[in-house]
């Protein structure tokens, strides 16, 4: 297997020069994010199902809902996210800066197994019960400290490879990553300030109590969805879907609007989830105010997003590859529709503690987040295993209707059950009473948590299709289907 990828660029002077990309990192952060995916899709089937059946909880403290949710939320966001991120980040800024990763094949390797050994711990510490026991039931001390170390590698391998950059300019996809980076450094250093009650435990106390405490972590939440879970995917956005549909991306002015905008305003929106709780009203309001803000950079992303298709529409037809793309743009545009509705105080009191708010985290995490890693990954493999195309373009399409129907039973079973149990809580009756008991609410949303699993089954054996496919694909196994785009001859294979 060659260890990295030759190309030809000229520097700044016009001088040709010779740039060795390094592939095997992006390599193995490419097939850590196909297994955690599989292993984050496996473990959240297995949650929807002991809500549907508690019995299935088995009886074992390591395998109720309560330790393995945890698991399933860190695995999706920050094991297959988190692989995602680093794999398409450090393919991209090698390709549009014309360099090869800053700081060598030593310190791109302690990234990935660094980041790996984070994500063994922070799962073993959640089956365990060994967590800070917070609202996001964050890692303990030990397992935050290791994170940071990898984290500020990653920060000076990416910011390093630009800095030695042969393009004069930075592409825009670049200015989302670094700001994910940065920004998810800054939160999860100050959300993890804890003292550390021995050197040899594993038990913590954290600086933060009371509201403060609930004001940071939302903070972090919300950030955490707007710097990880959006600014860095935007970034796999703005390369792989003009790549992929082979145009320029739609606006360029509107990327950098986009970009700013956008990084400006979501810092300020974490306190929305802390509506009619002992947080000040106005901080509330600010949190509010500030997410209904964010329609606009949101849909102004997404309308560069789609439009970058603008005279290649009919590849829509034959590439299913594009599709996933296109389609993770346009649940991007939903859920950033959905999240400023959530936010507006009337609209909350419906919605909070409800399923309603476990649809629209899935939208976003399925819809954006999972299906634009699927795009990125169908269109990375063969790139960087020198194959023509994948070995099978029809199980792609098969992978995306059987994901695309597992989210529509997933996220419409959340949107009833959650407006049922929202308005069976605030019903009253003739003498001012409560009309429903809590086990009312919890027997009517039966059907609905069996119609939850079964979407999660559905989107759970896509991915399976897709670990099939690839295997095939990395054999070096390509079939000519009929009705499908083309494959490439082997000249267009190339290092681009």
């Amino acid at each position: 297997m060659a260890t990295a990828a030759a190309a030809v660029a000229q520097d700044t002077t016009g001088t040709r020069v010779s740039v060795d990309y390094n592939e095997d990192v992006v390599r193995l952060f490419t097939l850590a994010t196909v297994f955690w995916g599989v292993v984050a899709f496996l473990v959240g089937v297995v949650i929807a199902l002991q809500l549907a059946y508690p019995v299935l909880n088995l009886g074992l403290e390591w395998t109720t809902f309560g330790r393995l949710r945890p698991v399933h939320t860190s695995a999706a966001i920050f094991a297959f996210g988190g692989n995602a991120l680093f794999a398409t980040s450090l393919y991209v800024v090698q390709r549009t800066c014309r360099a090869s990763l800053f700081g060598g094949r030593d310190l791109a390797n302690f990234l990935f197994w660094g980041y790996q050994l984070f994500i063994v711990l922070a799962a073993s510490g959640y089956v365990l019960g060994i967590t800070q026991g917070r609202e996001y039931a964050e890692p303990e001390w030990y397992v935050d400290l290791w994170l940071t170390i990898v984290w500020v590698a990653y920060l000076i391998v990416f910011a390093g490879t630009l800095f030695k950059r042969q393009e004069p300019h930075i592409y825009v996809a670049n200015w989302f990553y670094l700001a994910f980076i940065i920004t998810v450094a800054m939160l999860h250093i100050v959300n993890n300030l804890a003292v550390p009650v021995s050197f040899t435990g594993v038990i913590s106390y954290s600086l933060f109590s009371g509201v403060q405490d609930a004001l940071t972590q939302w903070w972090y939440g919300h950030n955490a969805v707007g710097f990880f879970l959006t600014a860095g995917f935007l970034g796999i956005m703005y390369y792989f879907v003009p790549k992929r549909a082979e145009r320029p991306v739609y606006s360029y002015r509107l990327s950098i609007v986009h970009f700013w905008s956008l990084i400006f305003l979501y810092i300020w929106a974490g306190p929305h989830h802390l509506h009619y709780t002992a947080l000040p009203d106005w901080a509330q309001t600010l949190g509010m105010t500030f997410s209904v803000m964010l329609w606009m950079p949101s849909w102004g992303g997404m309308i560069n997003g789609i439009m970058t298709l603008s005279g290649a529409w009919d590849k829509l037809r034959t590439d299913p590859v594009l599709r996933f793309l296109v389609v993770s743009v346009a649940f991007y545009g939903m859920s950033t529709f959905e999240g400023p509705l959530m936010s507006v105080k009337p609209v909350n009191a419906l919605s909070h503690y409800t399923d309603w708010t476990v649809g629209h985290v899935h939208s976003g995490a399925l819809g954006w987040v999972a299906f634009v890693s699927f795009g990125a990954v169908y269109y990375l493999v063969p790139k960087l295993w020198k194959r023509r195309e994948l070995y099978s373009l029809k199980l792609v399409s098969v992978h995306f209707w059987i994901a695309t129907v597992g989210i529509v039973l997933y996220i419409t079973a959340m949107w009833v059950s959650g407006i049922m149990q929202g308005l069976m809580w605030r019903s009253y009756d003739s003498l001012g009473f409560l009309q429903y008991s809590f086990i009312e609410t919890v027997e009517r949303m039966h059907p609905f948590y069996v119609i939850r699993a079964l979407g999660g089954i559905l989107f759970l054996l896509g991915a399976l299709v897709m670990v099939y496919n690839l295997i095939r694909t990395i054999r070096g196994d390509i079939r000519q289907e009929a009705g499908l785009a083309p494959v490439r001859p082997a000249a267009a294979v190339s290092a681009e």
